[in-house]
């Protein structure tokens, strides 16, 4: 049971004394003091529904999750109502770095450390021996990672550009016609349009920009992680052999693909 450590590290996360806890839970100081060290090792149901309320977390939260494991951007989502036994998602400990400040990393997966992202995406060893950079006006409390992507089926998107996603906790969070860097058990990194059926089964439709790529479906279970495109960076010129009319057709069918996939799915 991790409750003592749990409300001691939120309690400090909080910048808060033992002193000024204990009188919001109307407790004294020497009793918060025993809860914290461990001296009470069977806390009440009366103080864990009193714990619950004051850090604003499920009490199978402060009793079955290691608190410390999190990294500071979990840590943040819980604070701010993401409880995974609230909101019914499966906490993912994300393997992750911090800079001299203690400030999120944005690590850099290029293509060469591609197949050794597929097993040792967590892995601190593996991740601290990415390349990592800041990037000032993205969200600080929110965690981002780089990817090169390479083939044609996310055209215009070139070959070999680099996609900046977004860490997506909750998969019931994935919006339908957006896209998703995804790592797959067996495809590894895929960089596509998804569509979120998870709920209906337990699958994602995962749609490629380029249409001469056929939509296709991959089973939830077979899902590692899952980070929202944000934006991408590229030195590749648009090819001048691309006429622009050919463009916007690709693009008129395409939505018109999704507006279909859309109508079905509802």
């Amino acid at each position: 049971m991790f409750f003592n450590n749990n409300i001691k590290l939120l309690r400090q996360r909080r910048n808060r004394t033992q002193d000024i806890v204990a009188n919001e839970l109307d407790v004294s100081r020497s009793t918060l003091n025993s809860y914290e060290n461990g001296s009470i090792k069977n806390p009440t149901l009366d103080m864990l529904i009193a714990f619950s309320k004051y850090f604003k977390v499920s009490i199978d939260t402060l009793v079955k999750l290691d608190l410390s494991k999190l990294s500071d951007f979990q840590l943040n989502e819980l604070e701010r109502g993401n409880d995974v036994y609230v909101t019914g998602a499966r906490l993912r400990v994300l393997a992750t770095t911090v800079d001299n400040n203690n400030r999120e990393n944005i690590e850099v997966v290029p293509l060469r450390a591609k197949a050794g992202y597929k097993s040792g995406f967590a892995d601190p060893d593996f991740i601290k021996k990415l390349p990592t950079f800041q990037l000032p006006i993205l969200f600080a409390e929110r965690k981002y990672r780089m990817f090169q992507i390479s083939g044609d089926s996310m055209l215009p998107i070139p070959d070999k550009s680099y996609v900046i996603g977004e860490y997506v906790e909750n998969w019931n969070d994935i919006k339908d016609g957006t896209g998703y860097v995804i790592l797959t058990q067996d495809d590894g990194i895929v960089f596509k349009i998804a569509f979120n059926q998870i709920r209906k089964n337990r699958t994602l439709l995962l749609k490629s920009l380029n249409p001469e790529y056929d939509p296709y479906e991959i089973p939830v279970t077979d899902v590692r992680e899952v980070w929202k495109f944000c934006n991408y960076l590229s030195s590749e010129l648009p090819d001048e052999g691309v006429q622009k009319n050919d463009l916007l057709e690709k693009f008129s069918r395409l939505e018109k693909e999704i507006q279909n996939m859309r109508t079905s799915l509802e």
